[in-house]
């Protein structure tokens, strides 16, 4: 592989895919919170999840720029399992789902991609942006007016400062800005730390809690196949869209290895299984990132920011994450 080749598959431009990969960072934390409550599982399992599968998927995925993590669809097939026989039949569901993911890309049904149609897919990105929007709707409804302001501000940021200049994403600028205003001012609205205490220590490798019996297969393969359907469809989904976005072609059957990869290692550092995400990879698109480096890091940048400033992240308030979220699916219309 040149060096020409390296460089435009991994970092194109890489003041902007730092950037575009610091303001997915920033936005992955509440959702993989909220994630993990959906779960029924600590905040710190989505949280690593989103660290080791952002990172793993930026060297073995088939899409460069496309962000992977804990996603919302894939915490909710996991409730009953949590619920029933404990967090470590969840690490070790996440394992097989890894190795399924594997399979699936080792069968090329990546390839069946090709089979489907462009109006299943953009009714696919429609629903997925009405869910986005209407997710952000509790962090805004009744919240009171300065939750009402500071989104109107952020979205005012977010779409205002392109017009003079496009050097720093306006998503990310808006954060902080809006952070700097709360903390300063005192305001008492919903923050991201309100969601869930912040892991203050790395994830550490570990084999899953379980007997390893016949019996104990028997309770996590149904989940691990449902994970790993669900898990490839939306992610070779979001490939597809990203592919689009970009006017670039993606290696659908490295995308099915590479998520199976990733959610294996998540299962051992103590994570969910996770999948691609939409919403962050309109993002990272929207906000300059085009190539690996943007994903690799988001996951790096993700785990520093919890693990090293978690107590100045936790002052991130909602509302900001809101505006950045109502400008994803405004986009993911688009």
């Amino acid at each position: 592989m040149d060096l020409v080749h390296l460089r435009s598959e991994w970092a194109p431009n890489v003041t902007r895919e730092l950037l575009a990969g610091t303001v997915v960072a920033l936005a992955l934390i509440p959702e993989a919170i909220a994630f993990s409550i959906i779960a029924g599982v600590d905040p710190k399992v989505g949280l690593y999840a989103s660290f080791c599968i952002a990172v793993i998927t930026a060297f073995a995925g088939g899409r460069p720029a496309m962000i992977s993590a804990a996603t919302g669809a894939m915490a909710l097939l996991m409730v009953g399992l949590v619920k029933d026989h404990g967090v470590g039949y969840l690490f070790a569901a996440t394992i097989l789902t890894g190795l399924l993911q594997i399979a699936a890309g080792a069968l090329q049904l990546g390839n069946l991609m090709r089979f489907v149609s462009r109006s299943v897919v953009t009714g696919f990105v429609n629903a997925l942006a009405i869910l986005i929007f209407l997710a952000q709707m509790p962090e805004l409804i009744g919240q009171g007016p300065a939750v009402y302001l500071m989104t109107a501000v952020g979205l005012g940021i977010i779409y205002g400062l392109p017009y003079l200049t496009k050097a720093v994403p306006s998503p990310l600028v808006t954060i902080v800005l809006l952070t700097g205003v709360s903390m300063y001012l005192g305001l008492g609205i919903h923050k991201v730390g309100d969601m869930g205490a912040l892991p203050s220590e790395l994830p550490w490798v570990a084999l899953p809690q379980v007997p390893f019996t016949w019996e104990t297969l028997q309770i996590i393969l149904p989940v691990s196949l449902t994970l790993t359907m669900v898990g490839l469809l939306e992610s070779l989904m979001t490939a597809a869209i990203v592919d689009e976005m970009t006017d670039t072609t993606s290696n659908k059957n490295r995308e099915c290895a590479g998520q199976g990869v990733a959610n294996i290692a998540s299962g051992f550092l103590g994570g969910m299984a996770g999948c691609a995400m939409i919403g962050q990879s309109v993002i990272n698109v929207s906000s300059g990132g085009r190539g690996r480096l943007s994903t690799l890091w988001a996951g790096a940048f993700l785990l520093f920011l919890i693990v090293v400033l978690g107590p100045y992240v936790a002052q991130i308030p909602m509302a900001a994450l809101v505006a950045v979220m109502i400008m994803v699916s405004i986009n993911t219309f688009q």
